[in-house]
């Protein structure tokens, strides 16, 4: 069983960072769970190769993180198109920048 993947895992580091920098956690937060998701799946895969294992067991998990993998990539693709996002630079629009940093200038937070 593969994991399929619409984003490399450097694609998320840089979503990751990206978002910190501007304080916009939301497509942050669903590329760590992202990143969470594959350290389970790789898991699983690793336990269900050792010997004595319950390979069933691990299938099971395996095959419920892929799924919960393939929506949450779907979730990050809508909101990176939703908030505008360059799906090539994995940058933040200007215009989300703008915003957030006026809000802070204005003691609103994010």
């Amino acid at each position: 069983m593969n994991l399929d993947k619409r984003f490399s895992d450097q694609e998320l580091e840089r979503i990751v960072d990206e978002a910190a920098i501007y304080m916009c956690a939301c497509p942050g937060q669903v590329a760590v769970q992202l990143r969470a998701l594959r350290e389970l799946f790789r898991y699983q895969y690793r336990c269900e190769l050792e010997p004595g294992q319950e390979a069933e067991v691990h299938r099971t998990i395996a095959e419920a993180t892929r799924r919960a993998h393939e929506v949450m990539e779907t979730c990050l693709e809508n909101v990176l198109r939703m908030e505008g996002w360059d799906r090539v630079t994995l940058s933040m629009p200007e215009g989300l920048r703008r915003k957030r940093s006026a809000l802070i200038e204005r003691g609103e937070g994010v």
